[in-house]
């Protein structure tokens, strides 16, 4: 299972993704990787997996090489099988489904969504629509990792007038702060009063930040590439296996803590 685990990091396939691509929760792919063999797995969920994999036994995973060439056969499936989930979800789609086991209250916040989301994606032709939910299902997917998004989300409603501007829901005291210094940035906005100069500027450094961020991460993508390298170098191995894959991982984890230690 092991093997299985390192291939899937290495093909970039999340536990989430994974559960989308078998129709199960993301619980149940915690518990189908807890078992140590996946022959132990629902025989309809491993043939899906192997399918996925481009192999027809669970002994081929262990010869499974992922390079390119590996990488975007087994993208290729994933892109079919995603359109034909799609099509298959919009022809057995029941409107009502999607609000089975919700309370009242969630149930009407979530009809009230999906309207305005609808009236505005009806044109297929309208980029902006497009965009713009784009972008909030990437704001959603993000909102719980800062708690600065949910204090935007806040602000807006208050400044729309649809909750009252003394009501907390969050974070009282940080909420405080955010709507406070939000609320100077947007007055700042609208009178104009800061100069185009400072504006590219500080503009600047928000893209520097971005890129810096994305440089970061690509860094630390090669240099656990470089460390796994050196680990299969040092122990004498060619790949990671099923057998190895521990000693490889701890061998990592050592070659990680000389960088900190030097």
């Amino acid at each position: 299972m092991e093997r299985l685990v390192e291939i899937l990091r290495q093909l970039g396939i999340s536990k989430v993704k994974l559960a989308k691509l078998l129709g199960v929760s993301r619980q149940m792919i915690y518990n189908y990787l807890e078992l140590e063999d996946l022959n132990k797995w629902p025989k309809d969920k491993k043939v899906m997996l192997l399918n996925l994999l481009g192999v027809k036994s669970v002994e081929e995973i262990d010869n499974i090489n992922v390079d390119t060439d590996y990488i975007m056969r087994v993208e290729s499936r994933i892109d079919n099988l995603f359109s034909e989930n799609l099509q298959e979800q919009s022809q057995s789609f029941s409107p009502t489904a999607v609000f089975n086991g919700l309370a009242k209250k969630q149930k009407e916040v979530m009809y009230n969504i999906i309207e305005i989301m609808r009236e505005r994606l009806d044109d297929e032709h309208d980029e902006e629509a497009y965009k713009l939910f784009l972008y909030l299902y990437h704001f959603l997917q993000t909102m719980n990792s800062s708690p600065e998004l949910k204090y935007m989300l806040a602000y807006t409603s208050k400044a729309a007038g649809f909750t009252k501007p003394t009501d907390f829901a969050f974070d009282e005291h940080e909420q405080f702060i955010f709507e406070s210094i939000l609320f100077s940035a947007m007055t700042l906005y609208k009178s104009g009063g800061t100069s185009k100069g400072k504006l590219i500027e500080s503009h600047k450094r928000f893209v520097n930040q971005i890129e810096q961020k994305k440089e970061e991460a690509m860094s630390r993508t090669v240099e656990l590439n470089s460390a796994k390298i050196q680990a299969l170098k040092e122990l004498g191995y060619t790949e990671i296996t099923e057998k190895n894959a521990a000693e490889v991982f701890e061998k990592i984890a050592e070659i990680d803590s000389r960088k900190v230690t030097n």
